[in-house]
């Protein structure tokens, strides 16, 4: 039976919006995210159902492991990951890694080099994959298990989460259960965080975003170059900054280390950066950091009548 869902919410803020200014009295908060998903690929050697299917050319490979597309994914780690953060490191953006936890165990060093340059870790499932099917009981297994590597890999236990695609119909009670989560990002409805009732308690969603991410240079080629990626990213930046004078904003921009990092499409990426850095009223941070400054700024609903 499927668990009873609370009404879908067709209005959000409307013209009741939240009036607080982000850090420094910025409007418009920005989120990088780069995702940690390399080993974490569906992959008949990794004793999956089957190999993984989703990427910029495939050629479906059945009974037998998938050594080209496992190679497009180990690009990743061995090189994308690097470049990116290099890029990044070099002017201070802020970072949050969401981290599948498979990946994350075959490649350890990522995790102790995202500590000592003080990025966020957010889990991102165990495998890469959606949690729409799975079962109550798989999926409570799975997010005790990436919460448990990512805590063992860090020395911190993870505060967000977000689900590959779409969650389950029990995923966001199944995080509240489970504790220690401030925010998951499971939903893409939103400019700005807000709460929805689980399990009788507010719980924070930091809407994230699938059209200034580069997964778009892959499931509808509407990114070809570099410059497709800045261009479509900073317009969208432009305007949630213009609209941010007014009322509070938020952008989330999603990144992947064998996409972006790419040696073709990363110029983009730097030129987006540094476009965002010249730009005044905006405050880069972690989705960590974004979702404390709400709960103290705009506390929950709880909360407030509890004041």
């Amino acid at each position: 039976m499927t668990p009873a869902l609370p009404p879908r919410d067709f209005c959000g803020y409307g013209d009741d919006v939240p009036t607080l200014r982000w850090a420094g009295g910025a409007g418009l908060a920005v989120s990088f995210v780069l995702n940690i998903e390399e080993g974490a690929e569906f992959a008949l050697s990794a004793g999956d159902e089957r190999n993984e299917g989703c990427h910029e050319v495939t050629n479906e490979i059945r009974g037998v492991p998938d050594l080209c597309m496992e190679s497009h994914f180990e690009y990743g780690s061995r090189v994308g990951y690097r470049r990116i953060v290099r890029l990044l490191a070099e002017v201070g953006v802020p970072l949050t890694l969401n981290c599948c936890g498979r990946a994350l165990e075959a490649t350890p060093w990522i995790a102790e080099d995202a500590m000592r340059r003080g990025f966020e870790l957010c889990c991102h499932g165990w495998r890469w994959e959606s949690h729409a099917h799975l079962a109550e009981t798989e999926e409570r297994e799975r997010i005790a298990r990436t919460v448990a590597t990512v805590t063992q890999l860090t020395g911190r236990p993870p505060v967000g989460w977000h689900t590959k695609s779409s969650p389950s119909v029990n995923t966001r009670r199944l995080l509240v259960e489970h504790g220690g989560f401030l925010y998951d990002s499971d939903a893409y409805n939103d400019d700005l965080p807000y709460y929805r009732e689980v399990a009788g308690r507010p719980h924070l969603v930091l809407p994230y975003a699938f059209d200034t991410n580069d997964m778009r240079f892959f499931d509808s080629h509407a990114f070809v170059t570099g410059d497709d990626f800045a261009r479509y990213a900073i317009d969208a930046f432009e305007w949630l900054r213009a609209e941010s004078q007014e009322a509070p904003r938020m952008m989330s921009i999603g990144l992947h280390t064998r996409i972006i990092g790419r040696p073709g499409r990363i110029g983009g990426l730097k030129t987006l950066v540094d476009h965002i850095r010249g730009a005044s009223g905006v405050w880069l941070a972690t989705r960590e950091q974004i979702a404390r400054h709400w709960l103290a700024e705009v506390p929950p609903p709880a909360a407030k009548e509890a004041a």
